[in-house]
């Protein structure tokens, strides 16, 4: 079996911390370099209920997308719940390694993952890595599809792609508009509405669109004709656990490993319920 030292290792060539923004926290937050690892689990957020799978699981090793204490901590007493994470962490020898911005940036990484899902073929990144001579890395993607769709077929299509949330698909735009480009960002993507609208494409998806950045963006027509599609932030993260474990088992083929790596399919996006308006707002108004 590997030690844990020789995993993140492999991991870093995939993700290298050097390549996340500089507010970021990546790497790993919890774990002894010695430590053998057989068994690894990837998951969105390192919540609780994810750290419980991996102790029930027998993982050594979590690797999550979204870090733990990203603006830093004075305690890791168990009284707080990111301090019972790492108790509980601890207490059952398991590791977590984190890979944020440096595996949205990746080659490939969370918005081809993303893209993948939705059967999108990817032309390019919407932002490219300017460190990248190849092109290849940088935020979000700009993707083909392989036959229009209409503005709600595809809204459709990604509500049926991506895992169930209570949120769905939010949808902006001319629903009859005709689908044949589209921006992908996995996570929190309305700070790239200048590079969406530049890439001229015909629809975004991204998630965590905000009122303001949306309207301003939507108003904007003689400009940007364009639909917005805002899905639930951890489920346009997920896909990218799938295809982050599939390139550790080949990591781990090629070096005899035998590593055992899942992913979890707990649902941990925070919202859990959503009723539907049901009432029709009058050319007069908003109902009193």
């Amino acid at each position: 079996m590997p030690r844990l030292s020789e995993v993140i290792a492999a991991l870093e060539t995939l993700w290298p911390a050097e390549r996340a923004e500089s507010w970021d926290a990546v790497g790993t937050v919890v774990g002894d370099p010695d430590q053998e690892v057989s068994r690894v689990l990837f998951a969105v957020d390192p919540v609780q209920e994810i750290v419980d799978e991996a102790v029930k699981l027998g993982a050594d090793l979590l690797v999550t997308h979204h870090p733990l204490y990203l603006r830093g901590t004075t305690t890791v007493a168990a009284s707080t719940f990111k301090g019972r994470v790492v108790h509980t962490l601890i207490k059952n020898d398991i590791a977590l390694h984190v890979a944020h911005t440096n595996a949205d940036r990746a080659d490939p990484g969370v918005s081809d993952a993303l893209a993948g899902a939705l059967d999108l073929r990817v032309v390019r990144p919407l932002v490219p890595d300017p460190a990248d001579p190849e092109g290849r890395r940088g935020l979000g993607r700009v993707c083909e599809l392989d036959h229009p769709l209409t503005v709600l077929e595809f809204a459709a299509l990604a509500a049926e792609r991506l895992p169930a949330t209570a949120q769905g698909i939010r949808v902006a735009g001319d629903l009859d508009a005709v689908v044949r480009t589209v921006a992908v960002s996995g996570g929190s993507g309305d700070s790239l509405f200048d590079d969406v609208r530049a890439a001229g494409v015909d629809a975004f998806l991204t998630a965590d669109l905000r009122h303001h950045p949306a309207s301003e963006f939507t108003a904007d027509r003689a400009h940007s004709p364009l639909a917005l599609l805002d899905a639930a932030h951890w489920a346009t993260e997920w896909p990218w656990c799938e295809l982050a474990a599939a390139q550790l088992d080949e990591i781990s083929d090629r070096h005899g490993w035998d590593l055992r790596v899942h992913v979890s399919k707990t649902v941990t996006d925070p919202w859990t319920a959503h009723a539907a308006s049901t009432a029709t707002t009058s050319a007069t108004g908003a109902p009193n």
